[in-house]
């Protein structure tokens, strides 16, 4: 597999929060694992972000990238897809991999031009990936940009 990158102590200690970040000095993070069979995760990675794979790794994500372009291309967050279903040796296929977001509080996912190694994410946005499983087009996160919802409820 490709390298992964592991939240540090310093990160679960003091950088993640689970859930919305409560305000704009941080990097909301939202991961879909809907294709995937599992649940949408929300974390907050405080702070400013230098990249988006920092903002993952920030948020308490674990992440692995492939062996041959290494965090250039996200294969796995927290573990999935499973090295069964995808061996992360190369660019994942175009049927199956992480699709990248990005949106403003309150605003609508937009896919990223950029890969995450390079996006620089401004504090009080939100980073979405959803994984893509068989789909002609990447579905966005399913939960909304916005830190009202969090509130709600």
């Amino acid at each position: 597999d490709g390298p992964v990158v592991r939240p540090t102590r310093h990160t679960a200690a003091h950088s993640a929060r689970w859930g919305y970040c409560p305000n704009a000095h941080a990097v909301t993070v939202i991961v879909d694992f809907h294709q995937l069979g599992g649940p949408v995760l929300a974390r907050c990675a405080r702070g400013h972000q230098s990249s988006g794979v920092a903002a993952l790794r920030h948020a308490g994500f674990r992440i692995a990238g492939t062996t041959k372009w290494a965090l250039a291309f996200i294969c796995r967050i927290q573990g999935r897809p499973s090295r069964r279903q995808q061996s992360c040796r190369t660019t994942p296929p175009a049927n199956a991999y992480w699709s990248y977001w990005h949106a403003s509080n309150g605003g609508r996912w937009a896919f990223s031009p950029t890969g995450p190694q390079t996006s620089k994410p401004p504090q009080g946005s939100f980073e979405g990936w959803s994984f893509s499983y068989h789909r002609t087009t990447a579905p966005p996160p399913r939960l909304k940009p916005s830190r009202r919802a969090a509130r709600r409820g």
